[in-house]
């Protein structure tokens, strides 16, 4: 019976730790753009050069 005087704080604690770490979330918009992430796996931020460009750049002489 003396264990759940031990118990019971550290639950309690337990929860006051969790919902402050919850409120923190919340303020620093953590969950403002929930899909985002997902949409980011989709796209590719590198684009490619073009042919033309590449062929462009070789035209040129080198500066100097």
């Amino acid at each position: 019976m003396s264990v759940i005087y031990v118990l019971i704080p550290i639950a309690i604690l337990f929860v006051i730790i969790g919902l402050a770490v919850f409120f923190w979330a919340v303020r620093s918009k953590q969950f403002e753009d929930l899909d985002k992430e997902g949409f980011s796996i989709l796209f590719d931020d590198n684009k490619p050069q073009s042919r033309s460009a590449s062929s462009d750049d070789e035209q040129q002489p080198p500066k100097q």
